[in-house]
């Protein structure tokens, strides 16, 4: 079970990483990628009336790096890596921050899940999202959000005269350490 209370994370208890899939006619030379945010903090605020409980999480997209690359016609190098990430601080998110603040934010009946409300902010646009977390055994908060890039103003990149390009869909998923968060 979670407890009520303020509960702080960033990179220390825990991992933000984006997974990217590929499509287009040259998909089979582009790379499936996995992507970690290295600088991030998030506040989840659990109270006991869920009107005043909250989470909110800044990222900065300059401190992205790919982790691995799967697929394509050759490995990445770090030349290959350093590029992906100036490409998508420049021409993806343009240099701007990344955050995420909810609207809503409930333990479930299971006391063990946490169904979360609210609007992303990714290269200067808002929209809203809804995700969960699940406490697992291990007392690590997992979670996952599908994010479809044009909701947010961003066209994904291509190359190749857009025969290979990011899919448009995106996952960010978040594993923190939460054990100070659950009590037992």
């Amino acid at each position: 079970m979670l407890t009520q209370g303020t509960h702080s994370f960033g990179p220390d208890d825990g991992t933000l990483s984006v997974r990217t899939g590929r499509t287009g006619a040259a998909a089979k030379a582009g790379h499936d990628l996995l992507i970690a945010v290295t600088s991030w903090q998030a506040t989840l605020e659990l109270a006991p009336d869920p009107a005043p409980s909250s989470l909110v999480l800044t990222a900065d997209a300059a401190s992205l790096r790919v982790l691995e690359g799967t697929g394509g016609m050759q490995s990445l190098g770090d030349d290959d890596r350093a590029s992906i990430v100036k490409t998508i601080d420049d021409d993806v998110l343009h240099g701007t921050g990344i955050e995420f603040r909810s609207s809503e934010v409930r333990i479930a009946g299971d006391g063990d899940t946490i169904e979360v409300r609210g609007e992303l902010t990714l290269a200067g646009n808002t929209s809203p999202i809804d995700f969960d977390l699940h406490l697992d055994r291990d007392g690590r908060l997992n979670g996952r959000a599908v994010i479809r890039q044009t909701e947010w103003g961003i066209k994904p990149y291509s190359t190749l005269f857009g025969a290979l390009k990011v899919a448009d869909e995106v996952a960010v998923e978040v594993s923190l350490d939460a054990s100070g968060a659950a009590g037992g």
